[in-house]
């Protein structure tokens, strides 16, 4: 506005004898006692800021005009500071000092606000400027004149709108606010949703979802809130998560059911959490967190709960391994769903299960996991053999500590072989040896220590450093299902160029081909719905 910059038009709805939605004023304005003559559809996120702004309604920030010089000229500015409470006092002190403001170039918007505020202004000017000398007084009203020149900007600025006729329905003001926020800016789902939501119950979705991760701080470590309770009412409603069933929510029983989804969506991640899968980076896969939330009404109790858990853990670990959700997920997922929670409600079998079809969706054999990819990427297989690591402890090589929840965003992925060894001295492409089977999660410390040292070296160094000896460093490679005997291996300098790289290949296969036998059982009891006996 100050800038003389479009922002963009608004959206009106001229109400008659009864409102078509539920309203309210614009937050940080005084109640509107009588009843509205107009509905504003499109534009409150921007009327909201520009109010509260003006008025300096905001508990946690203050605004100002300022003037930044460039070689063409001032351009004006906005700025935010911050603020907070200490003492007693709203801090920083210097933003309500007008003296304070002065000095650092600025103007507070609340001078800009439209109304009768001469007497306000030229009080917070004398303020700003202390003195009576012609100078001072020539400074003064310089500042008068600028803040004149800049509220003249605010109360002649026109905010371009479309106004619809108060015989427009509610589906036809909402079909319209959604084209008017597509045409440029694609809205989500969910930001429809929003709009629809509030219409037809009067609640705030965001304020919902606010109160959802209140309840559960850890969702969005492992993906986007509002992503997962569109599936998750999708599915509850008996939909297949997409685009058009979620367009198609009914949003009373969305609103009714909330409880229910918050309580799904805090056992999903609590459910990951326990199989120690502790955020989406190393998620394999996010299909399974809509279905362990909708699912989660179903559940019984008592002993039966350890057999659905049971079921529910077979169902993870086998998204996790085969290819199911490989392609249309959606439809996948929903067709599983169905039949899971079939069997929970005594009126399935798990054979209708698609997801556990042996045939069609097999687990993984030696050399499809040989084959998996870098498991930082996105790839699914590489991902759920990191996790079966994980599970079992991934304790560091050095400092022997599990790969919990707290510690894992300390890990890195390291390469077993180094990557400098495999590529130079092997000369192996980079396909090669960004295998998942090569990777092992340690901590910063460890991998830096590590380097890119001969996988020989490194170990003899961490049984002379570590107190227990050899036997725990074994311990310590069993826990991330480690072959300790193939990767003990090294002592290529004495080799000629062509045997040092057969020579490192063969270790390599041979170190591979051994790390993946060692995950066969306990990929297949995971996969069962069973907790491995240990590496």
């Amino acid at each position: 506005m100050l800038r003389g910059l479009p922002a963009g038009a608004a959206l009106v709805l001229a109400v008659g004898d009864e409102e078509k939605f539920v309203s309210r004023p614009v937050v940080g304005a005084p109640d509107f006692p009588h009843k509205p003559t107009e509905h504003l559809l499109d534009g409150q996120q921007r009327i909201t800021a520009l109010w509260r702004s003006l008025h300096d309604d905001y508990d946690d920030r203050t605004y100002f005009a300022w003037f930044e010089s460039s070689g063409e000229g001032e351009a004006v500015r906005v700025v935010g500071q911050s603020r907070w409470m200490k003492g007693g006092k709203r801090r920083p002190l210097w933003a309500d000092d007008p003296k304070g403001i002065h000095e650092r170039g600025y103007i507070p918007l609340k001078l800009l606000c439209p109304g009768e505020l001469g007497v306000e202004i030229s009080a917070w000017c004398r303020a700003s400027v202390v003195g009576d000398t012609p100078e001072d007084l020539e400074r003064r009203f310089a500042l008068e004149r600028r803040i004149t020149d800049l509220r003249q900007r605010v109360a002649l600025y026109n905010i371009p709108f479309l106004s619809l006729p108060v015989t427009t329905s509610p589906d036809v003001a909402l079909d319209v606010f959604i084209n008017m926020n597509t045409t440029f800016v694609r809205l989500t789902p969910f930001d429809i949703i929003v709009a629809q939501f509030e219409g037809r119950t009067g609640e705030s979705l965001h304020d919902l979802v606010a109160k959802l991760l209140e309840r559960v701080p850890a969702l969005p470590r492992y993906m986007e809130p509002s992503d997962l309770i569109l599936e998750v009412s999708a599915l509850r409603e008996d939909r297949a998560p997409t685009q058009a069933s979620y367009l198609r929510l009914d949003l009373e029983r969305l609103l009714s059911d909330w409880d229910h989804i918050t309580a799904g969506i805090a056992f999903a991640i609590e459910f990951l959490e326990a199989e120690h899968i502790f955020d989406g980076d190393r998620l394999p896969n996010v299909a399974v967190l809509r279905i362990l939330a909708a699912l989660h009404e179903h559940l019984p109790q008592l002993d039966e709960l350890g057999n659905a858990r049971h079921l529910l853990r077979k169902s993870v670990w086998r998204a996790f391994f085969t290819n199911r959700y490989e392609a249309a997920a959606a439809t996948a997922s929903f067709q599983d769903f169905r039949a899971l929670r079939a069997i929970l409600v005594g009126d399935g079998a798990e054979e209708a299960v698609p997801l556990f079809d042996d045939e069609r969706y097999p687990l993984p054999g030696p050399e499809e996991l040989i084959q998996a990819r870098w498991p930082k990427t996105r790839d699914s297989l590489g991902r759920a053999i990191l996790n079966v690591t994980i599970r079992a402890g991934a304790h560091d090589l050095a400092d022997g500590a599990a790969a919990t929840r707290d510690q894992i965003r300390k890990r890195e992925y390291h390469h077993l072989f180094p990557a400098a060894l495999l590529e130079n001295d092997g000369m192996l492409e980079a396909s090669e040896i960004n295998r998942a089977l090569n990777c092992a999660l340690i901590t910063w410390n460890t991998n830096r220590t590590i380097s890119a040292k001969e996988t020989i070296r490194y170990l003899r160094e961490r049984v002379e450093r570590a107190a227990l000896g050899e036997d725990e460093i074994r311990r310590r490679l069993t826990t991330h299902y480690i072959p300790h005997g193939e990767l003990n291996v090294g002592n290529y300098e004495t080799l000629s160029s062509e045997d040092r790289a057969a020579r490192v290949r063969e270790d390599y296969e041979a170190f591979l081909s051994a790390r993946a036998e060692l995950l066969l059982a306990p990929i297949a009891a995971l996969c069962s719905g069973d907790i491995p006996t240990g590496p």
